[in-house]
């Protein structure tokens, strides 16, 4: 077991690593606007409320501007960004405005075609954002979601405060509005108490949710959290886990990959490759794709066929050479 002496946190000003977050996007197209900082969660294995502090939310009027500011500077696709964007919630006056409201006026923004949001704890999803899916076309049908575990047990010494079935029924609920969605998350693999029937657990609700791809990490110690001071699982254990649930997302994620070769779906074109002629760009469900053409530009939403595909990548043909926006 690592010892650890320093469980000072240096504290980080709200919304100080927004230019920085900005300037490494490699695509114009696509970009972060920072609505939300901190958190109040306390996940027994989370620094964030000790570094980010609690739960901030930019000004309604400033994101808004923003957004009309990258707009015009060719930006199409907006991902709302926080560390539980979900919880977004301004006051101004007698106006209360959240997640779902903010969205709605920035679809009112002609140009921006897509709007995103991440990363978000299923404990701040309302009624009220989970219908935006249903009625708001700009917001594309794709939810990260982390729920960290499939167990019970689990879920409660992470102090996640929910638990399988609410994760499930919530997922149901956004199936409901939207049947289209597709869903992502994160896994923390060999969290302190981990046995094999919590593993199994997690598979299960792997199978069961069929994630189009997700985030998965062997648990880390992070000093002066709660989970640091708990017996460890041994690395030899966590990386076998680890490979297990990998590789059951891989298999998932190549399955889905392979239904969709001979369908046509719209993406956003986000960039040209270094192979002459040919572009990069993502369907309304995050997947990658490529495909040749002659004529098309960076923010232009086209039709493409799916003709093939790898583990992680679709390949596909141009639609009769249109652009759509």
């Amino acid at each position: 077991k690592e010892n650890f002496s320093d469980t000072n946190f240096e504290l980080i000003e709200k919304f100080d690593t927004l230019d920085n977050l900005k300037s490494s996007r490699k695509s114009k197209v696509s970009e972060f606007l920072t609505i939300q900082e901190g958190c109040d969660k306390f996940c027994s294995f989370c620094v964030v409320p000790y570094t980010r502090g609690a739960e901030f939310s930019r000004s309604f009027n400033s994101i808004i501007n923003e957004a009309k500011k990258l707009s015009d500077n060719g930006v199409r696709e907006i991902v709302l960004l926080g560390q539980n964007v979900s919880a977004y919630k301004f006051v101004d006056g007698n106006k209360t405005y959240n997640l779902a409201k903010l969205i709605d006026e920035i679809a009112k923004i002609n140009s921006i075609h897509r709007i995103r949001f991440t990363t978000s704890h299923p404990n701040d999803m309302d009624q009220e954002l989970i219908e935006a899916f249903k009625y708001q076309k700009k917001l594309m049908p794709q939810l990260h979601l982390p729920i960290q575990s499939g167990s019970n047990k689990i879920l409660k010494l992470m102090n996640r405060k929910h638990t399988r079935e609410y994760y499930l029924e919530l997922i149901a609920k956004f199936k409901e509005a939207n049947p289209e969605m597709e869903f992502s998350s994160d896994f923390i693999i060999g969290f302190p108490g981990e046995e094999e029937q919590d593993f199994q657990d997690t598979l299960d609700i792997i199978n069961r949710v069929n994630f189009n791809s997700s985030y998965s990490f062997i648990y880390s110690q992070r000093p002066g959290t709660p989970a640091v001071d708990r017996d460890q699982i041994s690395l030899d254990i966590c990386k076998a886990r680890l490979l297990k649930l990998q590789t059951l997302l891989g298999d998932i994620q190549f399955k889905n990959s392979k239904q969709l070769i001979g369908k046509k779906t719209e993406i956003l074109i986000e960039n040209k490759t270094k192979t002459p002629g040919q572009f990069f760009g993502r369907s309304k469900f995050m997947h990658s794709i490529f495909f040749n053409s002659e004529n098309c530009n960076p923010g232009d939403l086209v039709d493409i066929e799916i003709t093939s595909c790898n583990s992680k990548n679709l390949f596909g043909i141009l639609q009769k050479e249109e652009v759509l926006v």
